[in-house]
């Protein structure tokens, strides 16, 4: 019997991490998803493990690997989770900026930290999904924009250091993604399908990096929808 590759992605139960967990699943991987409410997740498998962790809880954070009994075997790991907040800079609430600076970059420097030689053993990968308002200038996305900016360049160090020991290192950069990332702000996609991507478009561009394995390595990709038009919600 073959023994299953094992991934880690944060973020697992909805939107781009749940479409991931779902495309590496279809690969054979067995699967430890990080939600920090895995109650609200809709998709079941044997091979999906939902792990309830909040990653800005630095007590839960440390001991998040320990709840993996297979840790050693991780060979992939998808950092995805985040959240935003958008606002002027002098209307954002410290416990905001606290959360986003845990989860954007606290959580991902940790965990991988703590995986990195597990991932030199098995030859293994990791992958960071970055966003495009970490490459431009964000309107009232200051904190946002500049904590993704901070986790592409992070990727790009990971990438130089760790090729050396045949880690590959993955940036993934998203535009406009419809998923409820938008649920709290005062914007969102628009309805031209052209606008926007889906969940299950960054789920394939990483199954072609992880299945199309030639030797080589793409450090970044951007993937962006063929028109930009967003819109602002209507106040109700």
């Amino acid at each position: 019997m073959t023994v299953p590759k094992v991934a880690f992605v944060t973020g697992a139960s909805r939107g781009i991490g749940l479409s991931i967990s779902k495309m590496l699943v279809g690969l054979g991987y067995k699967v430890y998803g990080v939600s920090r409410n895995p109650e609200n997740c809709i998709y079941a498998d044997k091979m999906f493990h939902l792990i309830e962790c909040d990653l800005t809880n630095a007590k839960q954070l440390d001991s998040l690997l320990d709840s993996i009994p297979d840790k050693k075997d991780i060979s992939l790991v998808v950092h995805n989770a985040g959240l935003a907040y958008f606002s002027p800079v002098e209307e954002l609430s410290s416990d905001k900026i606290r959360e986003m600076v845990s989860l954007h970059i606290t959580a991902p420097m940790l965990l991988t930290t703590k995986v990195t030689r597990y991932l030199k053993q098995n030859q293994g990968r990791i992958v960071f999904i970055g966003s495009v308002s970490g490459k431009e200038i964000s309107p009232w996305g200051n904190v946002y924009a500049s904590l993704k900016a901070g986790i592409h360049h992070y990727a790009r160090e990971l990438f130089a250091e760790l090729r050396k020991f045949g880690v590959k290192v993955h940036l993934i950069i998203p535009d406009i993604t419809k998923t409820d990332f938008y649920n709290h702000l005062n914007f969102e996609p628009d309805e031209d399908p052209k606008s926007f991507l889906l969940p299950d478009q960054i789920a394939d561009v990483i199954r072609d990096l992880v299945v199309e394995d030639r030797g080589w390595v793409v450090p970044e990709i951007q993937i962006s929808p063929e028109i930009f038009k967003l819109k602002r919600k209507k106040q109700s």
